[in-house]
């Protein structure tokens, strides 16, 4: 058996930091979020912590810009929708400018692309 290298091993765990972060442009009462990076189950608390405290802090209508994405799954997706169903409820604007290919096929796929507002970036 060979000893192991430094080259044999894996990368470091750099953590969900790392693999997305979040770009916010605040303009009176709209803040346009853009997430750079996957979108998935490890990271998606990150950029929801980050919508609550804009809509914590009296922003009126949210811009969530998917052009910065990599990857989205199953659960960026479900965030989505479900702020898409808060703005609804509670008469604040959410609006999405599209991502990616890859990004955009998870909302056809899932129906759900005419049933969410995007709008131009």
């Amino acid at each position: 058996m060979n000893p192991s290298t430094d080259s044999d091993r894996p990368p470091p765990d750099r953590g969900d930091q790392e693999s997305l972060r979040c770009e916010v442009l605040p303009a009176r009462d709209a803040a346009r979020v853009r997430p750079i990076g996957s979108l998935d189950l490890a990271t998606v608390n990150l950029l929801e912590d980050q919508l609550v405290e804009l809509r914590g802090a009296g922003f009126r209508r949210l811009i969530l810009d998917l052009g910065g994405l990599s990857f989205m799954d199953s659960t960026g997706l479900r965030l989505i929708l479900r702020l898409d169903a808060e703005s609804r409820a509670d008469g604040f604007r959410f609006e999405l400018i599209a991502g990616a290919p890859p990004v955009q096929r998870v909302f056809e796929l899932t129906g759900t692309l005419d049933r969410l507002s995007f709008v131009r970036g």
